[in-house]
This record gives C-alpha cells, structure tokens and sequence, in this order.
C-alpha cells in the first residue's frame, strides 16, 4: 500500500521556495491529492492559498471530461464524424474529420483562427469553425492544437446537451464534486485570480539548438500577448475551452483523485478506464519527435523513457495520466501511487529552454513524494 513520503514532500518544498526566492516563478501554488483528500496545499510567492490560476491548457482535460460522460450516454461517438452533429464544420473540405481525431490533435487545424472578440459570441464561433481551412490532411500527422480542437468539443457539447459547456461542466463534473465555476467565471467574481507576469529572457539561438536542434521556435499560437490575454476579465469570463479555466491547485488534485477512483460514479467505468489506459495517438511531436502518447483527452507517462517530454518528468509510472498548461502549470495522477498532483504559476518565464526543464524538475520531485 502507497503512502507519503514526508522527507521527499519537504525536498520538493524547498525547491519550490528556491524558485520563488531566486525569482524563477513570481508566485506558485501546489497541492498533492492521495486516498481521495487533498494531503498538501501550499503557496509561496505573492499569492496566498486563496488565490486561484488560470490554468491554460490544464483545462483541457476538464472539458473532455464532459464529452466521456456524453459518450457514455450515446450522445457523442469518437468514431463519427463532427458533422454528424454540427453539419456546417465540414466546409472547406473538413467533413470527414472524426471527434476522435479533434481530441486526439490529428484533425488538421491546429492554427486554426478565433480570438477575441468573436469567441465571446457562439454564433461568430460557430461562423468561424465552418471557414476554417486544413493545414495538413486529418489523421496523417499529430500537432498540437492549443485552442481550436477545444472550440469544437465546446460546441458539440451544447449541441448534444441543449445547454452551455461551461454550465454543463460545472453541472456534470465540478458542481457534484465540489469544486465549484472552474470554466467561464463572471468578472464580478475575478478578484481573487493572480495576474499573469512575463518573467525571464528569451532562450538564445545557441541554447535552443542544443536543446531542440533549431535556432529558432517556430511562431505559434501560444505567445506572450495571448497568454496576457487572460488578464483581461473579459476573457476570463468567455471559459475559453483550451485553454481558459480557472482554479487552485487543491481543487485540481480533487478533480484528479476523482479520475483515479471515480467514487461518485461520475463516469462510465469502461470509458474512463479507457481515456486512462488507451494510447490512440503515437505520432510524434514535430518539434521534440517523442510520440504523442494521448489518449481521448489526455497524456499518458509511457514506458519509453520519454515521459518528461511529455511533461510528467522522469519518475512517474508508466500509467500516469494528465495534462500540463502553459508556462509551468504541472497536472498529473498517478495510479501506481494514488497521488495527484497540480503546481500552477503566474510567471511566465521566456526562456523556452530554462521553463520546461524547471517543470521537469519539479513534476520529478513531486513523482516520489508517495511510494508504494
């Protein structure tokens, strides 16, 4: 039987309170989850307990969670096409994409546009999903998409339910659980949510191609002014399905053990069991050509030796399932164990190179602060 390993929380402790003091992360918030409580829940940094993150795309995994339960149902099927539910996504030659393919970032439109102001609006939403243009033939290639993939799984969940994705998490997942608004919260009730800061300088052209073999980081969709973009309380209060949730890293760990032992029967034990367990995306990585390891929803550790690509670090087990966020928001679970984990931060450090390798560090850290 697994338990805490108090001499290894307290190693973790003192790194986290090194990158504070140093300067390497402005605030950081951690909790650990075990048994199905919450064991640790600390802050250091300007921020206190109290303080919600946003969480990037650590949300990801709990929109999906909504479409699980929906599969379950017969409401949605992975295997069909999108447009079986919304008819008007399969222009401009999208018409065979699958919900498989959405979910597991194979679809083809990983820049795919929509920003503010017209994602606050779901008729300008569901405008923009239809003009959107394939970069790349559906099911031949993995690229991660940082928001796009979401807006579809977004919209069919209120396609298929008759309500509001956002109302339909909390309705579904985070309400029963406790765990409150976590996606689209109203500005009224933004006071309690730490600013996002730009830390740090860019990582140098020679840094980068020691690390990734290149001098320079393709442009993306994840960028600085996008990530500052959520200090804005109007888009907070969109739910941005990608990317926008926001949350303290105890209730995160909640949500986790409930994945680990779904005790209030939230979910299908079959689906979940698969979205656990079922690598359906191998494909690799463009840029750090490790394989995608994504199941329905999430990354799963592997036993390839390339889990702290993938962002788990390096001592996880191999069935250790989650979803990371940008620029050092740290979310697993661990069934080897039945630890979870969440560390969430408002630096946003620049340097490409020092930020995924601090995430590292410290996701290995915190991998063996319980033991079997």
């Amino acid at each position: 039987m697994a338990t805490i390993d108090h001499a290894a929380m307290g190693k973790f402790r003192d790194r986290v309170r090194r990158e504070v003091d140093e300067g390497g992360i402005v605030s950081c918030q951690f909790a650990f989850g075990f048994e199905g409580e919450v064991v640790a829940h600390e802050t250091y940094g300007e921020a206190t307990n109290d303080t919600r993150y946003v969480m990037f795309s650590a949300t990801k995994v709990f929109v999906a969670s909504v479409v699980w339960q929906l599969i379950a149902e017969g409401k949605l099927d992975p295997a069909l096409p999108v447009t079986t539910w919304f008819p008007e996504f399969g222009a401009n030659g999208k018409e065979a994409i699958t919900l498989e393919q959405v979910m597991l970032h194979t679809s083809g439109f990983p820049y795919a546009p929509l920003g503010p102001p017209r994602w606050a609006d779901r008729a300008a939403r569901r405008e923009a999903m239809a003009g959107w243009r394939l970069s790349w033939q559906p099911g031949t290639r993995y690229e991660y998409h940082p928001t796009a993939a979401h807006w579809v799984l977004a919209e069919l969940i209120d396609l298929v339910t008759g309500g509001d994705y956002r109302d339909e998490l909390e309705r579904r997942v985070t309400g029963p659980l406790g765990l409150g608004r976590v996606l689209g919260i109203a500005e009224a009730d933004q006071h309690d949510i730490a600013r996002l800061q730009i830390i740090g300088e860019p990582a140098t052209p020679d840094e980068l191609e020691a690390t990734f073999g290149i001098r320079e980081l393709p442009a993306g969709e994840v960028n600085d002014a996008v990530l500052l973009g959520f200090n804005d309380p109007a888009n907070r209060a969109v739910g941005v399905p990608g990317g926008g949730g926001i949350a303290r890293a105890d209730q995160i760990v909640r949500f986790y053990q409930s994945l680990l032992h779904n005790r209030e029967g939230l979910w299908d034990p079959a689906v979940l069991h698969d979205v656990k367990t079922n690598v359906r995306n191998h494909l690799p990585d463009p840029l750090t050509r490790t394989p995608a390891n994504r199941s329905l929803g999430m990354i799963l550790a592997g036993d390839d030796g390339r889990s702290n690509f993938r962002g788990m670090g390096r001592t996880l087990s191999p069935g250790a399932f989650g979803h990371n966020g940008a620029k050092g928001q740290i979310v697993w679970a661990d069934p080897a164990t039945g630890l979870s984990f969440a560390c969430l931060t408002n630096g946003l450090d620049r340097n490409e190179v020092r930020q995924p390798r601090r995430d590292s560090a410290l996701a290995s850290l915190a991998g063996v602060c319980a033991v079997a």
